[in-house]
């Protein structure tokens, strides 16, 4: 709801913004039954309507940043008469894009100004009403406008022709990540063809650094962005972490049914308590979801109620997933979806009620992100945090001792309380995505130059870690692959592979996907599943939060049909977790000395939190670093993963392996002071080339188009990304100093 009542004694809203805006804008707001504006939105409308400024829209979910920027943008092109597509609309998902359509229509309507949409979803014949009458708003994906540059590059200066503004929705989803280079990249390659700058807004509920956003939005002119931070108080907050023990089986026992395992009673909390609302529950894993969404399908069951809890991940088909919306936006039953971070933005679903979390949250900023969901509609935001840890036997790891799962979940609430979330690694090449944008460009205009092609995309573009003598060796690393071949006269033109590798759909994404199996039953498409997850006929499994037999596997197709079975397990999907910032552990540092208890706990969380205090001061781990437990010597750094690796590197040179795990390195069979030796060593170094650390390192190849790079720039690449050389000279210079993990 927007803000109670402003007005002066005739009704009219005391606003000089309000009346500001495009008479049928104003008469929407009136229909909408809106009193006011929001505070975001006073500010945001003359920042537009006065001059053309990147800026920066940042506000709660809900908060009214689509408004605050879509009303006064709309206002300034129904006033204007120009050729093409007057704003493009950039969102990060297909199904946010479908959201935003739905609400955006009507206002469209009220300025005549048609919304469009064209991803990968939308039936070519609309495209093509679009491209022979472009107008009004479009609303796209990064992947959709590469396609328009490589299958409909001439037509771009003409669809694009009057251009007014770029909205970038959800930002902070795009920052720091591939895909956040190839939309830079792809909004400064349209300035370069329409040979002027277009004023880009960008999006938020979640952004740290607002700095690091600002350069991010607008590359080498950050300074210049216009920052428009909501001031209006958040919402009353309930906040729980639930702690639970897991139980550890004899080696060789079965899980007996009656066993109280963590995974039923957090199971049967969530059933008690979260049955007949509305609700999002979030797993870190697409295993988790499905089976949480099976074991609450089978207690509603049980109890001969009807199933309120359904699963909602990518690898599920369109059509599931879309069904689990209606139920939740329509509001006509109580309904809860288990889901990856699939619903962790943008999506309309109408009023939930709470939201819990299992296991410990990705990140502050997820967390942020997924506290957001509730309380949107006045009530308060409600967010249950589920952790459990392993039963303390005489053989449990020393690690599951010190209760990591619950310092570390409680860190991240403190410190999203505190208002920190994490920032962006800055500085990294994106090499992978100059692959994919050399050759698109290439394909754009038909044929390059390199030195255009550097000047363009590095010199002057958000590749600006590529020199020119690093964008030789890159060239050829792309010739060596048949990516690029070079005419007589020097112009740069797609070689055979290049040619096949853009022609592929796949291309236009800057992110990998890997192959899958099609998962049918009786016609109907249940999902996917990646290939590598071997499946054989007789197999059980849970998908789409049901369990199933695998009738048949057609290889040739890649299809899978199952029928309903009595048992299984979710299939095994890949891919790393969120690389936790030296911010949290040290955070988890405080937890572990200080005498708080946090009100957010409960009970059982508090005693897993006096647990893991007891033997973090039995083993004066505020003052000693090294523990040898079993055949590893335990170095506690409290550091990040990126500072972590960085350290491991660093010993991998000296021949010392070692392995990164949570607060600590693992060094198997070492002596501490050997280890001390090698930090000092190290220290009495001058501080390592990363890309020299970056060599040791056996698999860098983690972004879609690192097989095309040559070794030295996989280093280089690696080095910028994934390795933090100061950051891991500070952290040793603590240890061998003596100094507390958190005394800077």
């Amino acid at each position: 709801m927007n803000s109670p009542p402003s007005s002066s004694d005739d009704g009219t809203p005391r606003s000089s913004s309000f009346d500001r805006l495009h008479p049928a804008l104003q008469r929407w707001v009136w229909k909408k039954g809106w009193s006011s504006l929001r505070d975001i939105q006073e500010r945001a409308i003359p920042a537009i309507l006065d001059g053309e400024p990147d800026i920066l829209i940042a506000a709660a979910t809900a908060g009214g940043k689509t408004e605050a920027a879509l009303l006064p943008v709309l206002t300034r092109v129904a006033a204007q008469s120009a050729p093409g597509i007057r704003v493009l609309g950039i969102s990060p998902l297909k199904a946010l894009i479908n959201d935003q359509y739905r609400r955006l229509e009507e206002l469209g309507e009220a300025v005549n100004l048609p919304i469009h949409r064209w991803h990968g979803d939308i039936a070519e014949a609309q495209k093509k009403r679009v491209l022979k009458n472009p107008a009004g708003v479009l609303l796209i994906t990064p992947e959709s406008v590469e396609a328009m540059f490589i299958r409909r590059g001439t037509l771009i200066r003409n669809l694009f022709a009057g251009l007014g503004f770029v909205v970038v929705d959800e930002l902070h989803a795009f920052v720091g990540s591939e895909r956040g280079c190839q939309l830079q990249t792809l909004l400064h390659r349209l300035e370069l063809v329409l040979r002027r700058r277009i004023p880009r807004i960008g999006l938020s509920a979640t952004l740290g650094d607002m700095a690091i956003a600002a350069e991010f939005l607008r590359p080498n002119q950050g300074g210049e962005v216009i920052h428009l931070v909501s001031s209006e108080p958040g919402g009353e907050v309930r906040l729980q972490l639930r702690g639970y023990v897991q139980p550890k089986l004899p080696l060789g026992q079965a899980e007996q049914v009656m066993t109280p395992t963590a995974f039923r009673q957090i199971a049967g909390h969530i059933y008690e308590n979260l049955r007949g609302k509305r609700n999002l529950i979030f797993a870190n894993r697409k295993s988790t979801v499905e089976e949480y969404a099976d074991g609450l399908r089978t207690l509603c069951e049980t109890q001969n109620v009807p199933n309120e809890f359904f699963p909602h991940h990518g690898s599920l088909s369109k059509g599931l997933r879309e069904d689990v919306e209606r139920l939740l936006k329509n509001g006509e039953a109580p309904v809860s979806a288990v889901c990856t971070s699939t619903l962790e933005i943008g999506i309309d679903i109408g009023d939930v009620e709470s939201v819990a979390q299992i296991g410990s949250p990705p990140a502050v900023a997820s967390l942020r992100q997924r506290l957001g969901r509730s309380g949107r509609r006045g009530g308060p935001a409600i967010l249950r945090i589920y952790v459990d840890e392993q039963e303390i036997r005489a053989d449990t790891p020393l690690l599951d001792t010190l209760r990591l799962k619950t310092f570390e979940s409680a860190a991240m609430v403190s410190l999203l309380l505190r208002g920190w979330i994490e920032p962006p690694v800055v500085g990294a090449l994106h090499l992978s995505t100059l692959v994919q944008q050399t050759l698109s460009l290439i394909a754009q205009v038909g044929g390059a130059n390199a030195q255009e092609i550097w000047r363009g995309l590095c010199e002057r573009g958000p590749f600006g870690g590529v020199d020119a003598p690093t964008f030789g060796t890159f060239l050829r690393s792309l010739s060596a692959h048949e990516l690029i071949i070079q005419s007589s006269d020097g112009t740069l033109l797609l070689g055979a592979q290049g040619e096949r590798l853009v022609n592929d759909y796949d291309f236009y994404s800057a992110f990998s996907s890997d192959e899958e199996y099609r998962i049918e039953h009786e016609g109907r498409l249940l999902g996917s599943i990646p290939i590598r997850h071997a499946l054989i006929p007789g197999q059980m499994l849970i998908f789409a939060g049901r369990r199933w037999t695998v009738r048949r596997i057609d290889e040739e197709q890649k299809r899978v049909s199952v029928v309903p079975a009595a048992g299984g397990s979710p299939p095994a999907y890949f891919g790393g977790g969120a690389r936790v910032h030296d911010r949290v552990r040290e955070e988890m540092f405080r937890f572990y000395v200080g005498n708080e208890v946090p009100a957010f706990l409960d009970p059982s969380a508090k005693s897993l939190l006096a647990q893991g205090r007891e033997l973090f001061h039995e083993l004066r781990l505020a003052e000693c670093r090294m523990i040898a437990s079993g055949d590893d010597l335990h170095a506690f750094l409290w550091a990040g993963d990126r500072v972590l690796d960085t350290i491991a590197a660093m010993l991998r040179q000296r021949d010392v392996v070692s392995t990164a795990y949570r607060i600590c390195l693992l060094v198997p069979d070492a002596d501490e002071r050997v280890l001390i030796g090698h930090f000092e060593n190290i220290m009495a170094e001058p501080p390592q080339d990363p890309k020299v650390l970056a060599a040791s390192v056996a698999n860098k190849r983690r972004e879609k188009h690192d097989q095309f790079l040559s070794e030295e720039l996989l280093c280089a690449d690696y080095a910028s990304r994934d390795l933090d050389v100061g950051g891991a000279r500070r952290v040793l210079r603590r240890v061998l100093e003596g100094l507390s993990p958190i005394s800077e």
